[in-house]
């Protein structure tokens, strides 16, 4: 099966801000720092690097902290089923002494004991993108997944439809924060609606697992509708592109370079983007501000866009997709006193004087 063509965007603009978010519930231009007061060094940790949001979301990380000239280490663990890994990966960046940790936890409680820790000890922790259930976090940089498959929902019930509607559903790896969320929106937002709704199952978000979901649905039912996870609408696109297994409609619930190209194509409806590279940059400034003053807004969100053939000419991709050719970003933290840490210490932007 040919999957597409990803769409990709030319090298950010030099600067990328200030922006209209969600900041602490109420709708604000978000104005980060524009150079940190020390050469801070933080620790960034995400579930993996195999698709091209994580590409997004540690890119963002990259350049933020080039950008503020801090020195960040991004660590991916592999999946959403190497916890153990990602909690080995923040001690590894306690005895490297980080003064500040990124988290995208693999699972909503995986990291609380560790992030209570590190909070209680007055160690900044930013919560990244997939959500952790303690409220013993500094800020949070994210977006619910609920108001992404709510945000979906209410786009398919504005498309024109004749009596009871079926709905195919796809949501990602089972137990995953971000996975319960989205669900959650997705049967709120259907209550009381005209649709019946065949869960398509739990698989990671590779191509494999999620091909294998969407052919044993294709073979049991052709619904009306997809919502899926973006690399299962990427896979469930092909399968109806040439209408000879029905006109089902397939919409994705977040965007990766896949689904803004499919939806450029045509051949999605939709596409929901959460703006994963302004979460990584927002999560990298709310770190800062907490090193250098103590204080900081508890939630920064990117406003949710339904990107649709029509639309998504308009758009600013830079917020969603890593440019052209970028691939995942690993790089380790420093010791404190490496000779690493000299180098970029030389290389940090001098501040800025009146």
């Amino acid at each position: 099966m040919a999957l597409p063509a990803a769409a990709q965007t030319e090298p950010a603009k030099a600067q990328w801000y200030p922006l209209q978010m969600m900041v602490d519930g109420k709708p604000a231009s978000f104005e980060p720092p524009t150079v940190a007061g020390k050469l801070w060094r933080l620790c960034a940790l995400l579930p993996h690097g195999k698709d091209h949001y994580w590409w997004g979301v540690a890119w963002g990380l990259s350049e933020e902290a080039k950008r503020l000239g801090v020195e960040i280490g991004i660590y991916d663990a592999g999946g959403y089923d190497k916890l153990a890994m990602q909690k080995q990966q923040l001690r590894d960046c306690y005895k490297l002494k980080a003064d500040a940790y990124i988290i995208a936890a693999i699972a909503a409680d995986g990291l609380n004991a560790e992030a209570e820790l590190l909070y209680n000890n007055h160690i900044p922790v930013i919560d990244l993108v997939n959500g952790m259930s303690t409220s013993k976090v500094s800020s949070r940089s994210l977006v619910h997944f609920s108001d992404m498959t709510r945000a979906a929902v209410a786009f398919m019930l504005k498309q024109p439809v004749q009596g009871k509607q079926t709905l195919g559903w796809f949501p990602g790896p089972e137990g995953a924060a971000w996975v319960t969320d989205a669900e959650t929106g997705l049967n709120t937002a259907l209550e009381g609606q005209p649709f019946t709704l065949y869960h398509g199952g739990y698989g990671m978000t590779e191509t494999f697992a999620q091909a294998d979901l969407v052919r044993k649905m294709v073979a049991a039912h052709h619904p009306d509708y997809i919502i899926a996870n973006a690399v299962a609408a990427t896979v469930a696109s092909k399968y109806f592109t040439d209408g000879k297994r029905g006109k089902t409609k397939v919409i994705s619930f977040y965007s990766n370079p896949q689904t803004i190209a499919l939806t450029q194509e045509g051949a999605l409806q939709a596409t929901v983007t959460d703006s994963p590279v302004l979460q990584a940059r927002v999560a990298v400034d709310l770190a800062v501000r907490w090193l250098d003053t103590g204080n900081a807004p508890k939630r920064v969100s990117p406003i949710i866009k339904v990107l649709t053939p029509e639309n998504i000419k308009d758009a600013d991709l830079e917020q969603t997709l890593p440019p052209a050719n970028q691939w995942m970003i690993h790089q380790q933290l420093s010791p404190i006193d490496g000779a690493t840490a000299r180098i970029f210490r030389n290389l940090r932007p001098a501040p800025k004087t009146e």
